[in-house]
């Protein structure tokens, strides 16, 4: 896991269009980088809706939301354009950025040991700095949560 108060690792991964998104891209704002597993899935639907309902909110605070998962452009577009969701969703399809942030890891489900991604979040600060990680993040809560931290 990376720890507070190092550089955040920079990425160039495709969004939900296609367009290339660096986390340099975004130096001046807060940004809310959050890794989950699935498109299309009870939990990560809940997050991906939650944090696009407080997306004005966010935006008020001069902060950028990205998600990132592991699914293709297409999943992405498809999901965005199915929940209506107002930020970004990027494909990470070669683990870069996931593996950079650590949250590649073993998970057990159902007594079944496979690797995924962990569901974590990072606040970043305006100079690309890692200010907050949150770590078994609670996909309903987590949206609340991390506008209240920009608070």
């Amino acid at each position: 896991m990376l720890e507070v108060g190092v550089k955040a690792p920079d990425f160039s991964l495709p969004d939900q269009d296609g367009n290339m998104h660096s986390l340099s891209d975004y130096a001046g704002k807060k940004v809310i980088l959050y890794f989950y597993p699935k498109d299309n899935t009870p939990g990560c639907t809940k997050q991906a809706c939650g944090f696009s309902e407080l997306y004005p909110q966010f935006s008020e605070k001069d902060a950028v939301i990205l998600g990132v998962s592991k699914d293709s452009v297409a999943s992405h577009k498809k999901f965005q354009e199915k929940f209506n969701l107002s930020f970004t969703l990027l494909s990470d399809t070669e683990l870069t950025a996931i593996q950079a942030y650590d949250v590649w890891q073993e998970k057990k489900n159902y007594g079944k040991v496979s690797m995924g991604v962990v569901r974590t979040t990072y606040l970043i600060d305006e100079k690309g700095y890692i200010e907050k990680v949150f770590k078994k993040v609670k996909a309903a809560e987590n949206p609340a949560q991390m506008l209240e931290e920009l608070s």
